[in-house]
């Protein structure tokens, strides 16, 4: 399929979308009420960060949502150089510096009355919208109270977590549960009763100077690579390996990573203050994170055009 032209830069207010094959404002892209994606949650997406004029990690960004869709059996007509020159677009087109980037494949919509996966078109869409933060900054210097749900994450033999994707049902029942309780946010357990991840984030804890988050059934998140590989390179002791509940509750410190903030301190699990926050490793590793976005190896720089603003 033929590419458009890049759009003008900020050329719509508020952010760009692509859909049907064109540059489009937010307000035009639209999912039918019949596709499978919005049906039967039968789509898979990725989401990348553009920080100060590029883009963060964008090549792991693009290789997990390939790998997502080989593994969901979705095809796009696009390829990858295709994909990353439809994302820079968005951004162009929106006119950010500072942007959350989406890229979503969804099933399509079969022939009448069938049933057959295989007889969908599957269908692409991507948008960039104003950069978004899992909590405000005043959250973030007030401290989030993050809750421990016993809600179970859907099972990885079911779905498989690796693959990005919109099942999320028991997440967001997870955060009715932290709301109910006047906390900020939520973390579900496995079958297991170990901590797996939250709605759009990774969980981290610290005890005794080593760091820990879970080895399976969860997303295994670019912002949680990043945390591991900064635990690398500081010389800081990682452990990939189920976090029990009481354990995370006695820990030092805990964190968070998501694209949506890279990596964020957690002042209270369930109203209980931890022993540190920020603590000094959680600090030195969001330091290494915001670093990270300096180094040439991590960026892809938008061009802006000489409209840039």
């Amino acid at each position: 399929m033929t590419l458009p032209a890049l759009p003008p830069t900020a050329a719509f207010d508020g952010g760009c979308a692509f859909a049907d094959g064109a540059f489009v404002p937010l307000s035009e892209a639209k999912v039918s009420l019949f596709d499978w994606g919005f049906t039967r949650s039968d789509a898979t997406y990725d989401v990348a960060s553009v920080w100060q004029g590029a883009f963060f990690r964008l090549d792991d960004h693009l290789s997990r949502f390939f790998t997502s869709l080989q593994r969901m059996r979705l095809v796009i007509p696009y390829s990858r150089d295709e994909l990353r020159t439809i994302l820079h677009g968005c951004v162009r087109g929106g006119g950010l510096k500072d942007s959350y980037v989406a890229m979503v494949c969804t099933r399509g919509v079969p022939p009448r009355g069938a049933r057959d996966p295989r007889l969908a078109q599957n269908r692409f869409y991507a948008y960039a919208v104003p950069f978004v933060w899992i909590a405000t900054r005043e959250k973030q210097r007030e401290g989030i109270d993050l809750h421990i749900s016993q809600r179970q994450r859907i099972a990885p033999a079911s779905v498989d977590p690796t693959v990005k994707n919109y099942h999320w049902i028991d997440l967001v029942q997870s955060m009715f549960d932290a709301y109910d309780r006047g906390r900020d946010t939520s973390c579900v357990v496995d079958a297991d009763g170990h901590v797996a991840e939250g709605p759009g984030f990774n969980v981290f804890m610290v005890k005794d100077g080593t760091v820990q988050t879970a080895a399976t059934g969860v997303l295994e998140g670019i912002s949680r690579r990043t945390a591991i590989e900064l635990c690398g390179h500081f010389g800081i002791p990682v452990k990939i390996a189920p976090v029990p509940v009481d354990a995370m509750r006695a820990a030092d410190e805990v964190f968070l990573t998501s694209t949506g903030g890279g990596i964020l301190p957690i002042a209270r699990l369930d109203g209980v203050p931890l022993p540190h926050f920020p603590g000094p490793i959680t600090q030195r590793l969001t330091e290494g994170y915001w670093a990270m976005h300096d180094e040439a190896a991590y960026r892809d720089e938008v061009d802006y055009g000489d409209a840039a603003r």
